[in-house]
C-alpha cells in the first residue's frame, strides 16, 4: 500500500525552496529529465562507474517503490518544478534491520544543503520501519558523502578495494537530534551557548 505523505516546502541555506515528498510512479519523467543534468562525475560517484541512459526498467525502479522495505524520499525546485534530488533506502532481504541508503543531487543544487535534508528525512521515515543502520559504497575520495552519513551518525568503514569503502551507520533512536546537534558543534557548523 502506497504511503501519501504531503509535500514539505523546505528552505535550503542559500534562500533556495524545495519541495520535498515521498516519490511516487507518476515521477517518471521527473526522474529522466533530472538524469540530464546530473554530470557525469556525479553519476560516476553515484553509480561507482560509468552510468549511461537511464532504461525504462531503471525508471521503474527508480519510481515505484513500496514505501516500507525501498522508500524514495525526492525533492523538487519549487520555482520550476524540476526534479533536483532523492534519497533512497532498499531493506537488506538477509538483514531487515539493515538497508542499502544513497543520496544523489542533481549538478546545479549540490552544496546548499539539500543531500543532508533529504537523507534526515530518509533516516527517520527508516526509523518508523525498523531498519537500525543504514550500509552504503561509495568512492573512498567522497568526502561530501562521508561527511553526510557523518551528520546522522557514527561510521563503521570497511576497504573494499580500488579506492572503494563500504560504510554502516547506526541509527540513533530517541537521541537523534542531540546526537546531530553535538555532532555539527564539533564540525563548527553551529555554536553552542555556555
Amino acid at each position: 500500500m502506497a504511503r501519501s505523505l504531503p509535500e514539505d516546502e523546505v528552505t535550503l541555506r542559500d534562500g533556495s525552496r524545495v519541495l520535498i515528498r515521498p516519490v511516487q510512479p507518476a515521477d517518471k519523467e521527473l526522474f529522466a529529465r533530472a538524469w540530464e543534468r546530473f554530470g557525469e562525475e556525479s553519476r560516476y560517484r553515484r553509480f561507482l562507474g560509468v552510468k549511461g541512459a537511464l532504461t525504462r526498467h531503471d525508471l521503474q525502479y527508480l519510481t515505484e517503490v513500496d514505501h516500507v522495505d525501498h522508500e524514495a524520499i525526492g525533492a523538487r525546485d519549487a520555482e520550476t518544478g524540476e526534479g533536483v534530488g532523492v534519497a533512497r533506502y532498499v531493506r537488506l532481504s538477509e538483514d531487515p534491520k539493515v538497508a542499502e541508503a544513497a543520496v544523489a543531487v542533481v549538478d546545479p543544487w549540490q552544496g546548499r544543503g539539500l543531500g543532508g535534508e533529504l537523507l534526515r528525512r530518509l533516516t527517520a521515515r527508516a526509523g518508523e520501519e525498523g531498519i537500525e543502520r543504514f550500509r552504503a559504497s561509495l568512492f573512498a575520495f567522497n568526502r561530501e558523502m562521508l561527511a553526510l552519513f557523518e551528520d546522522i551518525g557514527e561510521l563503521e568503514v570497511r576497504e573494499r578495494g580500488n579506492g572503494q569503502i563500504e560504510i554502516d551507520v547506526e541509527l540513533a533512536c530517541e537521541d537523534r537530534g542531540l546526537g546531530a546537534a553535538l555532532r555539527a558543534a564539533a564540525k563548527g557548523l553551529v555554536g553552542l551557548r555556555p
